[in-house]
C-alpha cells in the first residue's frame, strides 16, 4: 500500500492539512475495494482526485475509468448519456447507442455533481448499484453491467432529501464510505504553498519571472475566505502572472484582485427567520388577545388576593413581581392602593337592589366595557389552544422555551396542557 505523500506527489495533491491527509488514506483503505464511495465538499475543493486514485488503487486500473457531469448533461437525454438508447427510441435517435455503464463495464464510473440527477435516473441508478442492472431507453431487454460507482457533490444531501429531491435509500448506497474535503480557508497552511505552486505553473506555460508575494500580501492571502477554493486560487495566481508588470506582488496590488465579499465578523442581522416569528398578522393579534387574556387572569388573582387579606401593603408586597408584571414600570407613579386605618378591611360588595346604581356606574371608568359572551370566550380558548400547540411543535416539546414565547411561566403552560389535555 503505497503512502500518503508518495500518493500525493503521484497525483499532484499539494498540501499537509490533516483533514487533507485523513481524505487520502480513506480513498487508498477503500480503493482495493468495490465499496462505493460519495465524495463531499464545497466546489472548487478539488473531488475530482479522490477518483482517481481509487481507480488507480483498485483491480479495475487496467479498465476505463469514466467521468461524467450530471449537472452538465440536460435531464432530457442524461438516461440516454447514462444507459444508452435503441434506434427509434426517441426523435433523432437514428442508430442504437451505448451508454457509460455499458462502455465502461469493469471499470470506474465518477458521477460529479449526483445531487443533480433528476428523481427518474435515480430510480435507474439505484437498480445500478443494487443488483447491477439497467435497461437501455427504449429496451425491455434488461443488461447488466459490473462498474464500481464514485460519486461526488456539493449539495447538502440531507437537505435536499427532506425537500424530496434525492431518494434517500439512493443516498445511503452511494455513501457506503463517505470521504469530506476541507474547503481552502480550513486550510491555511497549505494557501501559500498552492499559489506558489501555480505561480510556478504559470510561469513556465507563459515564458515570464515568476510573481512573488510580500509578506503583508501572504497574510492577506491567507486571511482570504476563498468562497471558490482552490479554482478560485488558481485564478488569481494566473491573473497575477500575466498581469502584472511588478513581479514582487504586494498586499495593496493584491487586494485588488481579491472580490470583495464583506469582512469576517460575525453578521449581528439574523439572516433567516426567528422561530418565535409570526408569520401571518391573524396569529399576531391572536398572541396579543392571548397576551391580554393571561394579564386578565393574573388582575383577577390579584384582585381575589386584595379580597382574601384586606391589607393592601402585604398584598403589594406579596405579590411584587405579579404587580411589575402588568403595570410594568408605572406602578409608583399609577397605582395606588387606598390605605384605611382599618386593617382588616375588605372589599365592599355592593348587595343587589332593586334601584340600578347609576352614580356608580358614571364613576366607573371602565363602564364602557362590553361583557364577553361565551362564544367568544371559547373562541378565544381555541386560539389560545392553538398557540400552545404550535409553540410546542417550534420548540420541539420543550416547554421552558415555549412558556418563554408565550410570556407565561412553566408551572402556568403545564397547567395549560393538562387543561387541554395535550
Amino acid at each position: 500500500m503505497e503512502s500518503v505523500q508518495a500518493i500525493k506527489q503521484r497525483f499532484g495533491i499539494i498540501g499537509n492539512t490533516p483533514a487533507l491527509n485523513r481524505a487520502i488514506e480513506k480513498a487508498i483503505q477503500v480503493a482495493p475495494t468495490d465499496i462505493s464511495v460519495l465524495v463531499t465538499g464545497e466546489s472548487g475543493v478539488g473531488k475530482e482526485s479522490i477518483p482517481k486514485i481509487i481507480h488507480q488503487l483498485s483491480h479495475r486500473k487496467h479498465n476505463k475509468y469514466i467521468a461524467v457531469n450530471c449537472g452538465a448533461i440536460p435531464e432530457g437525454t442524461i438516461d440516454s448519456e447514462l444507459f444508452g438508447h435503441e434506434k427509434g427510441a426517441f426523435t433523432g435517435a437514428t442508430q442504437t447507442r451505448s451508454g457509460y455503464f455499458e462502455e465502461a463495464d469493469g471499470g470506474t464510473i465518477f458521477l460529479d455533481e449526483v445531487g443533480e440527477l433528476p428523481l427518474t435516473t435515480q430510480v435507474r441508478l439505484l437498480r445500478v448499484l443494487e443488483n447491477g442492472e439497467f435497461l437501455k431507453v427504449g429496451s425491455s431487454k434488461v443488461q447488466k453491467t459490473n462498474v464500481r460507482i464514485v460519486a461526488a457533490t456539493n449539495v447538502n444531501m440531507f437537505e435536499a432529501i427532506q425537500k424530496e429531491k434525492f431518494r434517500e435509500d439512493l443516498f445511503y448506497r452511494l455513501s457506503t464510505v463517505d470521504i469530506n474535503l476541507p474547503p481552502l480557508r480550513e486550510r491555511q497552511e497549505d494557501i501559500h504553498l498552492l499559489f506558489r505552486k501555480f505561480a510556478s505553473d504559470f510561469a513556465l506555460k507563459y515564458k515570464m519571472p515568476t510573481v512573488k508575494l510580500s509578506e503583508n500580501a501572504v497574510q492577506l492571502l491567507v486571511k482570504y475566505h476563498w468562497s471558490g477554493n482552490i479554482r478560485q486560487l488558481r485564478n488569481i495566481a494566473e491573473q497575477l502572472s500575466v498581469l502584472e508588470q511588478n513581479r514582487t506582488v504586494s498586499a495593496e496590488t493584491l487586494r485588488n484582485y481579491l472580490p470583495t465579499t464583506g469582512n469576517n465578523l460575525p453578521a449581528v442581522i439574523k439572516q433567516t427567520k426567528a422561530e418565535s416569528d409570526f408569520s401571518s398578522e391573524r396569529e399576531i393579534l391572536y398572541k396579543v388577545l392571548f397576551d391580554m387574556k393571561s394579564d386578565l387572569n393574573d388582575l383577577k388573582k390579584l384582585t381575589m388576593e386584595l379580597m382574601k387579606n384586606g391589607n393592601t401593603k402585604d398584598v403589594e408586597k406579596n405579590n411584587e413581581s405579579l404587580i411589575q408584571k402588568i403595570y410594568g414600570n408605572d406602578t409608583d407613579d399609577d397605582i395606588e392602593f387606598e390605605e384605611h386605618s382599618n386593617d382588616n378591611t375588605f372589599l365592599s360588595i355592593p348587595e343587589h337592589t332593586s334601584t340600578p346604581i347609576i352614580e356608580e356606574a358614571v364613576n366607573d371608568k371602565y363602564h364602557f366595557a362590553e361583557e364577553i359572551e361565551e362564544e367568544e370566550t371559547l373562541s378565544l380558548q381555541d386560539k389560545e389552544l392553538e398557540l400552545i400547540k404550535k409553540s410546542l411543535e417550534r420548540h420541539s416539546g420543550k416547554r421552558k422555551l415555549a412558556a418563554a414565547e408565550l410570556g407565561i411561566s412553566e408551572r402556568t403552560l403545564y397547567r395549560k396542557i393538562k387543561q387541554y389535555d395535550l
